[in-house]
């Protein structure tokens, strides 16, 4: 990294004060940021904004002419691959923060060659989301364990059993995590604090403090023989494609709590729905499907012990905040020539 005096633009929409605190963050950078050529945020974090918003073609061309004459940019242009496409152009362009964890998936379908995958630095914000989705995560795991399914039928049926069903513990449970990161290690955390012994998957196998066993992805059936849940934090990557489909399904224990915040493709959905008929999997708590919007016709929605979350765990009020903190500690990395933190892989797309 060369540039001394960057200039930044800010593509997607952000708060007032959040620009402002960028801007104060170091002497001689060079905010650009035009919010009336932003669609305006319609919740928390809503980066791409309201999809109703048009340009008229004279915003449509200054936006692109802001984009076009910075160095870095805090978010994909549009909020998609489409416009991380065009802004590839771009050749004083040197790095992208994108707003999401899961920024690869984006990169990859952007198809951006090998030529600009090497010049344009990509860093997610992976991190930021991993105490709400480990939340989440605790949600599925205590929602199967507590038997949420069925007594949300009972109550709308009004029906009082004549024999109460005892629910499982947390306490002494073994839960399995498929991807060790950063999502993974804050859920690892807080299923330990309810008394559970964990174990998981990483790409790179080694001791990790309070983890019972980290092995690789192909032994992920041996490790749930003995486990009661399985929460996937995987990003969608060519080799995670549906790596959680029937032979991972046979090897579980009848009933297992199946949890998924990491990504949609990960998790073979007619392997997962069989499961479920089958009884291997008791419970479905999902954060992501396959397709997006899961499409009306997913025999997911109707399922009685599946919960369906539209991709919205990670969410919350202070996100852009987190996002923005992490934007400037990698700013202060690039300013100094030092590694970015969270550099998306340009080969496998995490």
């Amino acid at each position: 990294m060369t540039v001394t005096h960057p200039t930044i633009a800010i593509a997607v929409p952000l708060q007032a004060e959040l620009i402002a605190a960028i801007r104060a963050s170091s002497p001689g950078i060079t905010v650009l940021y035009e919010p009336e050529l932003l669609p305006p945020e319609r919740f928390a974090a809503d980066h791409a904004g309201d999809p109703r918003f048009q340009r008229s073609p004279e915003q449509e061309r200054r936006y692109w002419d802001m984009l076009m004459s910075a160095d870095i940019l805090l978010g994909f242009p549009n909020d998609n691959a489409a416009g991380l496409a065009r802004i590839a152009a771009n050749p004083k362009l040197e790095w992208i923060q994108a707003m999401a964890s899961g920024a690869g998936g984006t990169v990859r379908a952007a198809r951006l060659s090998a030529k600009d995958l090497d010049r344009i630095a990509v860093t997610s914000s992976a991190g930021v989301h991993a105490l709400p989705l480990a939340e989440f995560a605790m949600l599925g795991l205590l929602g199967g364990f507590k038997r949420v399914p069925e007594l949300a039928a009972d109550q709308s049926a009004k029906h009082w059993p004549e024999l109460r069903t005892p629910t499982r513990m947390a306490q002494g449970s073994h839960i399995v995590i498929a991807g060790l990161g950063e999502i993974g290690l804050e859920t690892a955390r807080l299923a330990r604090a309810l008394g559970m012994t964990v174990s998981g998957t990483k790409h790179r196998v080694g001791p990790i403090a309070g983890i019972e066993e980290v092995a690789p992805s192909a032994e992920l059936p041996r490790l749930l023989g003995t486990a009661d849940a399985l929460i996937n934090t995987l990003p969608g990557t060519p080799d995670t494609e549906r790596l959680i489909g029937a032979e991972v399904f046979a090897a579980m224990q009848p009933g297992t709590v199946v949890v998924n915040v990491g990504r949609g493709s990960v998790i073979d959905e007619p392997a997962l729905l069989a499961a479920l008929d089958n009884g291997q999997v008791g419970y479905a708590c999902l954060d992501v499907f396959a397709v997006e919007p899961l499409p009306a016709d997913s025999a997911l929605w109707g399922h009685p012990r599946v919960l369906v979350s539209p991709h919205s765990a990670a969410l919350g009020a202070t996100e852009n905040q987190l996002i923005t903190e992490r934007f400037i500690e990698n700013l202060q990395h690039f300013l100094a020539g030092a590694p970015l933190l969270h550099v998306v892989d340009p080969q496998h797309f995490y």
